[in-house]
């Protein structure tokens, strides 16, 4: 379905970013881009390199894919260098050296596909809501908590969404008394899950079966976040995972079909590889083989966690199903993978939403969602 604006609504699809998770940005916005230029959207690639600085890219999605941990896509750090200008109005501003400026027209929307910290947590939605401009997905503050496992378990806490156990480990903490943080882990029993608190994609998340592999495991994870969180194992789960869509206005959230990931013994956990890296070990169940019951209160726990971060546009909620029938939240993502074959696409896809039309439905909510306090 094209869009109905002439000229065509412009989006920027921003993309890359600081995080360890820019790989996984490129993948997501090569999707993105393609699925916008068939709806006849006018789009503008922007990628934003490792070190933070915006350029204008190639519109080539076909650059944007991964094969293996050793060719991984990257933003072009030679495209020309992008400002957004200051104040109302959502201008591109292209810096060449020694050319006067060249100013973009106005974006009506910008579709931030960036993962992890400095991107997914807040910051850049931080940015287009003082530069009055619209963009898809979740405000300020949910982004901001979703992004933070500590702060997202604290807030669903609080408002009885149920989580697993866990210990947070800080940066003084591990410094001044590490003995009281392995202490505090040990009460959670083992195995654990040793964590980066701000990141995704399973990037620095190790299994901890023996205690004498804690310290190594809280290093790893230090090495992409010095805030960590160590989490009781959830032994014998089943991993489900159910999509939202919506948010805004007084129709509420709605939530997808439920699906389930199958892990064989090759992997220890949905790790990076099992993510991103074709295997035949992994099994995405699309639906989910459960009883409808359970479905449905999947179905419901997703819409309440949405709600409780107060998210907008999307969110993919990730469950473990306890061997006593108990539904916990694991997390929720904010900015979700979104490649034809990524799950929240996958899951939209069977309850009637093809990925073109999810694309399309997302710049459109975006589109009638003002910025500012709402």
């Amino acid at each position: 379905m094209s869009p109905s604006s002439d000229p065509p609504a412009r989006v920027a699809v921003v993309f890359g970013g600081r995080s360890t998770e820019h790989a996984i940005s490129c993948v997501t916005a090569g999707s993105v881009m393609a699925a916008l230029a068939d709806a006849g959207y006018d789009v503008v690639p922007v990628g934003i390199a490792p070190d933070g600085r915006w350029v204008l890219e190639s519109p080539d999605p076909e650059r944007l894919q991964i094969s293996s941990p050793e060719a991984l896509p990257a933003v072009d750090e030679a495209g020309a260098p992008l400002v957004l200008a200051p104040g109302p109005g959502g201008r591109l501003v292209a810096l060449e050296p020694g050319t006067v400026p060249d100013q973009l027209r106005a974006v009506d929307v910008v579709f931030p596909v960036l993962h992890g910290p400095w991107g997914e947590d807040g910051t850049i939605q931080g940015l287009l809501e003082m530069s009055d401009v619209r963009y898809v997905g979740a405000g300020v503050l949910a982004s901001a908590v979703g992004m933070d496992k500590h702060a997202m378990k604290l807030h669903f806490a609080a408002q009885g969404v149920p989580v697993l156990p866990y210990v947070v480990i800080t940066p003084r903490q591990w410094a001044t008394d590490p003995a009281a943080a392995r202490e505090a882990v040990a009460t959670l029993g083992y195995p654990v899950f040793v964590k980066p608190a701000r990141g995704g994609s399973s990037i620095g998340i190790s299994k901890v079966s023996d205690p004498d592999d804690l310290d190594a495991a809280v290093e790893e994870a230090r090495r992409h976040d010095p805030k960590v969180l160590v989490e009781a194992a959830a032994e014998g789960a089943r991993e489900i995972e159910c999509g939202v869509l919506g948010g805004f206005g007084v129709e509420g959230p709605e939530a997808s079909v439920v699906a389930e990931i199958v892990i064989d013994d090759d992997h220890d956990f949905y790790d990076f590889a099992a993510k991103y890296l074709p295997e035949e070990s992994i099994r995405l169940d699309v639906p989910a083989d459960l009883p409808d019951e359970i479905a449905e209160r999947a179905r419901a726990l997703a819409i309440e966690a949405f709600d409780a971060l107060g998210c907008e546009g999307l969110a993919r909620v990730d469950f473990f199903l306890l061997p006593d029938g108990r539904l916990v939240v694991n997390e929720i993502n904010t900015m979700p993978g979104f490649t034809p074959s990524s799950m929240f696409p996958r899951m939209w896809a069977a309850s009637g939403v093809d990925y073109p039309a999810l694309v399309d439905r997302l710049v459109r909510l975006a589109q009638d969602r003002p910025v500012g306090l709402r």
